[in-house]
């Protein structure tokens, strides 16, 4: 009877990586995550699974549509669809063991059950910075975000790249200049202009209820053109008695004048009032992260001021300010605009240490293992093959180095060090294959 061979296969929205890209993937990872600890961020992890009723205790919207829930006994629980919930929950939790301003990182995959498409994902990677304050934030933080950015991107390898920056009281303030009390579906049509344009938003404006010449305004607000000094002054000038407004500018003058401060550069800054951030926990300065280059590709970092993290878990006040990068998004944005191709390795592999034959397997792991004591990523090739077979292995994987051991390497205690680049083969001391390896 013939065995019934499942195809394999993964579900739609789920990605897995050849070992080439996994590599690469890890290396951007692993560059996210230095330069946040750079700059005196904290590590945490949380469980990828949570009680449903922490999840979900903002209330439903599309965040119960899109929730991976389900129970196992009396459970209710869900996997996390973000990093900034489980991050109010364990700020509440351990609030008695925690320092503030409390900086933490986050690194971790997430789950969403979005519409299956291209370049979209149901299980993705966010890195998540945060700066959580008790009862109160300092402003300066909002301006230190940007620098966080430019680090991060420039150490990604990126020179033209864009933080923009806006500020959700200047664009409540100016609503409620105008009476506009829905203020929340305005932002998100305005988070849209780069999607659908001036006619989408206009469309979607009025669909709201509002008069012609409310629209008007609202889109020639957005569209406020100047340097950052100008754009602040046009905010002014347009002498909008409402605090809340007022408080808006003070705060944007404040972090754009802090972001120079921080040494970032003027070419990779700038107020955009389009910037809106549809997510309405946002409170005050709010960041959108593009490619200079590739507009096409979207935000690649987005993130703001929150003035209460933790308000469904506990009574403290718990202002804060962060971003997150989704990086399962990014890796696969990059890749289909082809500005990850270039010398990624197959393998991690320097050394591969080749035994002749069985007899020269105990010499081969003691050079293996000396290797690795200084710090030089071997590994040994222990199967039944010609000589050549293995060398071709060394080539797939593009390992530099091969290290041949016979009975004549052993007597001698000495090893056959090949360059796989250039052909070169010598017979060394395992002191001298280290100095030329590394």
């Amino acid at each position: 009877m013939s065995k019934n061979i499942v195809k394999p296969s993964t579900l739609p929205g789920f990605m897995e990586l050849l070992p080439k890209d996994q590599i690469l993937f890890n290396k951007i990872k692993d560059t996210i995550r230095k330069t946040y600890e750079s700059f005196g961020f904290i590590p945490i992890d949380t469980p990828l699974i949570e009680r449903s009723e922490i999840l979900l205790a903002k209330g439903g919207g599309e965040t119960e549509k899109q929730i991976y829930r389900f129970t196992k006994g009396d459970t209710d629980m869900a996997l996390r669809f973000d990093l900034t919930v489980p991050l109010a929950r364990y700020v509440a939790q351990h609030f008695p063991n925690l320092t503030f301003p409390y900086r933490r990182y986050h690194i971790g995959k997430v789950y969403r059950g979005e519409k299956s498409q291209r370049g979209r994902f149901r299980e993705f990677y966010q890195c998540d910075v945060d700066i959580i304050g008790n009862g109160k934030l300092s402003v300066v933080y909002d301006a230190e975000i940007p620098s966080i950015i430019y680090a991060t991107f420039r150490n990604l390898g990126f020179e033209d790249f864009t933080v923009k920056i806006n500020n959700r009281k200047v664009l409540n303030g100016f609503f409620a200049s105008l009476n506009i009390s829905s203020t929340v579906d305005v932002l998100r049509s305005i988070d849209k202009l780069e999607k659908i344009g001036d006619s989408g938003v206009r469309a979607e404006l009025k669909e709201l209820g509002l008069p012609e010449s409310t629209v008007d305004k609202i889109l020639s607000f957005i569209k406020i053109q100047g340097s950052d000094g100008e754009k602040l002054e046009a905010l002014k000038a347009l002498d909008i008695t409402n605090e809340i407004f007022r408080e808006g500018i003070e705060e944007l003058e404040t972090v754009i004048d802090y972001v120079k401060s921080f040494g970032v550069p003027e070419k990779n800054y700038m107020i955009d009032l389009t910037i809106a951030r549809g997510l309405d926990y946002y409170t005050g300065t709010v960041y959108e992260t593009f490619l200079d280059d590739y507009p096409e590709i979207g935000s690649v970092c987005s993130g703001g001021r929150y003035d209460n993290l933790a308000e469904f878990y506990t009574t403290q006040k718990l202002p804060g300010v962060g971003i997150s990068i989704g990086l399962t998004r990014l890796f696969y944005q990059l890749n289909e605009a082809g500005l990850l191709e270039g010398d990624a390795p197959s393998t991690l592999t320097k050394v591969l240490v080749v035994p002749m034959d069985e007899t020269c397997n105990e010499y081969s792991i003691k050079v293996a293992n000396i290797l690795r004591e200084e710090g030089i990523v071997s590994e040994v090739h222990f199967e039944e093959a010609k000589v050549g077979k293995k060398l071709n292995y060394a080539n797939k994987l593009d390992i530099p180095y091969v290290i041949l051991i016979g009975e004549d390497e052993i007597r001698r205690q000495m090893v056959s060090l090949k360059d796989m680049k250039t052909g070169d083969q010598e017979l060394i001391t395992i002191e001298e294959a280290i100095k030329t390896v590394k």
